[in-house]
C-alpha cells in the first residue's frame, strides 16, 4: 500500500504529463482535475523543484551565447547578440548581422514608435533584409546629415526611406550635409523650420539604430572628404578612438571635446543617451578599439557583432583596463 507522500508525487507526474506531454494548458488541467489553476501551477513548479521534470534545451548556439553573457555583463548593457560566421569575407558578416538587425527590430517594434536611423553600410544591409511586420503608426526619421554625394544608398535619409518603404512607414528627410564649414552655416541650416522640425521628431525617438566608427584615414568622415587627413589627426591626438553620431570617444568611453564638432548636423552621443533603446551594429578588427570604448561609456543598449569580434573586444578590453 502506498503512502500519502507517493500519491502527492503521483499527482504532480500525472499533472506534468498534462501540462508537458499532452498539451494542456493549465486551465484545462484544474477543469480535468477538478482543482484551481494557481494550485496546478505550484504543483507545476513542484515537480521541477523536485526534480520530476528536467527541462533540456537543445541549444546550437551555447559558444556564441558563452561572449554575448560575457561582454553584456563586463560593460553592463541590456543585450548582445553574436553571430558565428566562420572564415566569412566581411560582405557575408554585414549581411547577416543585418539579418540579425532586422529580427531584433521586428520584435523590438511597437505600434507608433519613431526610429532613429544613422548612416552606414550596415544600418543599409538592414533595409535590404527587413520584411513587412504590421505596425501602426510607425515614423523613421535620420539623425545625421548626408556624407557628400557618394555614397547615398547608405546616408542616414536613404536609410530611413529603405526602411520606411519596407514597412510600409512614414519617413521624414534631413536636406542638409552632415559637416558645414563653419559654426554659423551650422545655426543657419538647424535653424530653417523644415530642418527644425525633423530634429524635433528625432528628439522622440524610441528605437535608435547607429552604427560605431573607428578614428582613421579609412573612416566614413575622411572618406567621404568631409573631414580632413590632417582633422582625424587632430582628434585622434585628443585620444579619441571611437566615432559616434557626431560625437568622439576616448578609450574609456568618454567624449573627447573637440572644435570641429560645431559645423556638425546631426544628433550627439548625449542626445541619443536619452533613446530608451539603442541598437548598434559593429564588427571588424579594426572597429575592436571604438566598439570597446563606446560600450564602456554605456552609449548603447544593444550590440550586434560577430564572433571573432567579440573576441577580440574582451580581450583588447583585459589589454587596456580601465575601472568602469
Amino acid at each position: 500500500m502506498s503512502d500519502i507522500g507517493e500519491e502527492r508525487t503521483r499527482l504532480l507526474v500525472k499533472v506534468s504529463n498534462l501540462y508537458y506531454n499532452d498539451g494542456l494548458n493549465q486551465q484545462e488541467i484544474a477543469d480535468r482535475l477538478g482543482i484551481s489553476r494557481p494550485q496546478v501551477s505550484r504543483m507545476l513548479s513542484m515537480a521541477r523543484a523536485a526534480g520530476i521534470v528536467q527541462i533540456k534545451i537543445k541549444n546550437p548556439y551555447s559558444e556564441e551565447q558563452q561572449y554575448e553573457r560575457a561582454i553584456a555583463e563586463t560593460f553592463g548593457i541590456h543585450d548582445v547578440s553574436v553571430l558565428n560566421v566562420p572564415d566569412a569575407d566581411p560582405r557575408t558578416i554585414e549581411t547577416q548581422l543585418a539579418r540579425a538587425g532586422s529580427a531584433l527590430l521586428e520584435s523590438a517594434l511597437k505600434d507608433h514608435d519613431i526610429v532613429g536611423v544613422m548612416a552606414g553600410r550596415s544600418i543599409a544591409a538592414i533595409g535590404n533584409e527587413i520584411g513587412f511586420v504590421q505596425r501602426k503608426g510607425l515614423q523613421f526619421v535620420p539623425l545625421v546629415g548626408g556624407w557628400g554625394s557618394e555614397g547615398a544608398p547608405w546616408h542616414a535619409n536613404s536609410n530611413a526611406r529603405s526602411l520606411a518603404e519596407k514597412l510600409k512607414s512614414k519617413y521624414r528627410l534631413l536636406n542638409a550635409p552632415a559637416v558645414v564649414a563653419s559654426k554659423e552655416a551650422r545655426d543657419v541650416f538647424v535653424n530653417e523650420p523644415e530642418i527644425a522640425d525633423v530634429f524635433r521628431m528625432a528628439g522622440k525617438t524610441n528605437i535608435a539604430l547607429v552604427g560605431i566608427g573607428q578614428v582613421s584615414e579609412q573612416a566614413t568622415i575622411v572618406q567621404s572628404g568631409y573631414f580632413s587627413k590632417s582633422d582625424i589627426e587632430n582628434v585622434r591626438s585628443l585620444g579619441a578612438v571611437a566615432s559616434y553620431c557626431t560625437s568622439f570617444l576616448d578609450e574609456t568611453g568618454k567624449l573627447v571635446p573637440y572644435d570641429l564638432e560645431q559645423r556638425m548636423i546631426g544628433m550627439t552621443a548625449g542626445e541619443l543617451r536619452k533613446v530608451p533603446n539603442v541598437i548598434a551594429i559593429a564588427s571588424g578588427e579594426e572597429k575592436v578599439a571604438a566598439i570597446c570604448a563606446t560600450l564602456r561609456g554605456r552609449w548603447i543598449d544593444v550590440l550586434i557583432t560577430d564572433m571573432e569580434t567579440a573576441k577580440l573586444v574582451l580581450k583588447w578590453h583585459n589589454e587596456h583596463p580601465v575601472k568602469l
